[in-house]
């Protein structure tokens, strides 16, 4: 079994050329599997409580010096939601402000496809995990810039699937 702790503190935190503290999230997701236990079309994404659990959102974090973006997003996906998989093209990137604390931020957001879900991850005790369809998602992610990533991420598999 391996420790797992989540990162804390701001001394190795980026921040882009304006002060706005830069941070990376996730999509994770997967497809639903029938009762047989094969792969279905259905989309499901992972969304996850706030600390304090009022909010559902997707995993999301700073960006710290010693990591790159993508290490950023998994890193999160870990600490948060207990979920690892593989880290896919950036979504976008989006600039906000946070509401409960007035600082200006610039976010980026990756999909993650989920290869394995942990029983024990750092932030259990704090954070709720909830797989939900798209639609579902939409509705309660508390986030305009996360659903916008969601939108583009859905479009993006659309034409994938288009292509095949």
């Amino acid at each position: 079994m391996v420790c797992l702790v989540s990162r804390t503190g701001r001394h190795l935190q980026r921040y882009d050329n304006l002060g706005r503290r830069q941070v990376v999230g996730c999509i994770p997701y997967r497809f639903k599997r029938s009762n047989d236990g094969a792969i279905a079309d259905e989309l499901e994404v992972l969304l996850i409580s706030s600390q304090k659990g009022q909010k559902m959102m997707f995993p999301k974090g700073g960006w710290e010096l010693d990591e790159s973006r993508e290490e950023a997003a998994l890193r999160e996906s870990i600490e948060e939601a207990g979920v690892i998989g593989n880290v896919e093209c950036e979504l976008g990137k989006w600039y906000f402000i946070s509401k409960s604390h007035g600082t200006f931020y610039e976010g980026h957001m990756f999909p993650l496809l989920v290869k394995e879900e942990l029983e024990f991850w750092p932030e259990q005790n704090v954070r709720q995990r909830t797989w939900m369809n798209v639609e579902e998602a939409r509705d309660v992610c508390q986030h305009w810039w996360m659903k916008e990533a969601l939108d583009i991420f859905v479009e993006r598999l659309s034409s994938l699937q288009l292509q095949q």
